[in-house]
């Protein structure tokens, strides 16, 4: 491993700070919703987006804002998604607007992002009255204050760092993300809010964040529903003064490692947190006949419902697996198909050849009933691999969205 792990979430990078505050947006005072990342220098940037046909107003003003493909400063809310408004893009743009005369930046330079219930009218007054608040508590500490104040049914806040060498220049990558439902297929009521030091053109970026992105935040499933606000952004402020990264050379490649890394670390966070969750599921594929094929896979077993509802109550109903495999539309054969349960209590072997073997249904019990999960499913049909996230089906999944907007 090129790189390690290190502290600082979205302000570990070089040049950033990090600030967040409650503004009013959210009935409870006691939760911060309005959040602010902000680099010194103007960022070469690049973002994905849902692939929901309703996006968010916040989206097409970052998308027109992104077009030259730089940035300096990220202010999201929490508490209304600014989805299905009429006015909802004059107010997004009015964030970037009060918050970029407080930085004094271009307003086309901020990338604008909000999260919550949908349809709601989005109250502007006390974004635009807290800006110089906000702006005046950025802090190269703030990732933590960041992370909270883009939670919406999150029970923890997740952030994550990694540091790297690249032509002899310590290199860090930071980010902080927020998502606990409506996380499928690609992306979900997610957002995360990247950074890095590196000095990287934004074509290359934007090529990195999508293969990272691949990896990561794709291929996590909390219940199937795909939001309307997903975003995933990354800025580089060139600061480490590394190598300048403009083409798919070997430090392109170190780096796009790396920001995988810490995209699925940050993955893993959501799924671990996903609404009502008591376990993170990990679906590993291997011995695939294409990377493809092993991505079908991994994501219909984390995606299916019968099988997190059988982890959720530790049992080791096997079938439930080789069923999400067979309608997953990947080209395997059935009859070659092995499935293994593992956690850190053991691993325990249901299935070869695609049937059942004899196995201990209280050792199989003990090993389910672990905090993390890992499902093995080996096909022995070529040499791909692939690896999904997920989370485990409670009651309390259907009361938290039974009571979300009251």
């Amino acid at each position: 491993m090129a790189y390690k792990t290190i502290e600082g979430g979205v302000t570990a990078a070089e040049g950033f700070q990090a600030a967040g505050l409650h503004c009013g947006i959210r009935r409870n005072q006691s939760k911060p919703d309005l959040a602010l990342v902000y680099s010194r220098v103007p960022c070469t940037a690049a973002a994905v987006y849902t692939q929901n046909l309703v996006k968010g107003a916040p989206i097409e003003v970052t998308r027109r804002n992104l077009a030259d493909g730089t940035a300096q400063a990220v202010i999201c809310n929490s508490g209304n998604a600014n989805t299905c408004n009429a006015d909802g893009e004059e107010k997004a743009q009015k964030m970037c607007d009060c918050i970029a005369q407080e930085l004094g930046i271009s307003p086309s330079n901020v990338i604008v992002a909000s999260t919550g219930v949908i349809g709601q009218v989005l109250p502007i007054e006390p974004i635009i009255e807290h800006a110089p608040q906000l702006a005046a508590s950025l802090s190269e500490s703030g990732s933590l204050d960041a992370a909270r104040a883009i939670m919406t049914t999150d029970l923890v806040p997740k952030e994550a760092a990694v540091e790297l060498t690249l032509g002899g220049k310590t290199v860090r990558i930071g980010g902080i993300a927020k998502g606990s439902g409506m996380i499928c297929p690609n992306m979900a009521t997610m957002l995360a809010f990247l950074t890095t030091d590196a000095t990287i053109s934004s074509q290359m970026l934007d090529a990195a964040l999508h293969e990272a992105v691949a990896e990561s935040f794709n291929m996590i499933s909390v219940d199937g529903d795909t939001s309307t606000n997903d975003m995933v952004s990354i800025m580089a402020s060139g600061l480490a003064e590394a190598p300048s990264i403009t083409e798919k050379n070997a430090d392109y490649e170190e780096f796009c490692r790396a920001l995988t890394e810490l995209c699925v670390t940050l993955a893993r966070k959501m799924a671990r947190d996903g609404e009502g969750a008591s376990k993170l599921l990990e679906c590993r594929v291997q011995g695939a006949r294409s990377k493809e094929d092993a991505r079908k896979i991994a994501k219909s077993v984390i995606c299916s419902s019968l099988f997190k509802a059988a982890m959720f109550g530790a049992d080791a109903n096997w079938g439930r697996v080789l069923c999400a495999v067979g309608y997953s539309g990947a080209d395997v054969n059935v009859e070659l198909v092995d499935v293994a349960f593992i956690s850190k209590m053991g691993r325990i072997q249901v299935c070869l050849n695609g049937a059942g073997v004899p196995f201990s249904e209280e050792e199989a019990k003990r090993i389910l009933s672990e905090p993390e999960i890992i499902v093995l499913i080996t096909l022995h049909e070529g040499d791909a691999q692939a690896q999904a996230y997920g989370c485990d089906l409670t009651y309390d999944y259907v009361k938290i969205n039974g009571d979300y907007r009251s």
